[in-house]
């Protein structure tokens, strides 16, 4: 992205910095995935999955900010894929329970 001009906030402001907040708002997303369930939207099936989904979540991004490697990097992207599609279905199966 520096090659190209590309303003991407690694570029910007740095790679400590962008771990840093990768970190910080993974753990703002833990909070906000339990809203639905304290809003009643969602029952305890949802929350355990969301909890446990999320200290997976945290767990790598606490491995991302300490080692700042590639391949934790890409460890820590998949698992965002795998945790979205996870949670989407604890969100279908707490609401047919």
């Amino acid at each position: 992205y520096a090659k190209v001009g590309v303003p991407m906030l690694p570029v910007v402001r740095g790679e400590h910095e962008t771990r840093r907040q990768i970190l910080l708002y993974t753990l703002l997303l833990y909070a906000v995935t339990q809203l639905p369930f304290c809003a009643g939207g969602f029952g305890f099936v949802y929350l355990a999955c969301s909890m446990a989904l999320g200290a997976a979540f945290i767990a790598g991004a606490v491995v991302l900010y300490r080692r700042a490697d590639r391949r934790s990097a890409l460890r820590l992207y998949l698992f965002s894929l795998l945790y979205l599609a996870l949670l989407f279905g604890a969100m279908v199966l707490d609401a047919h329970l």
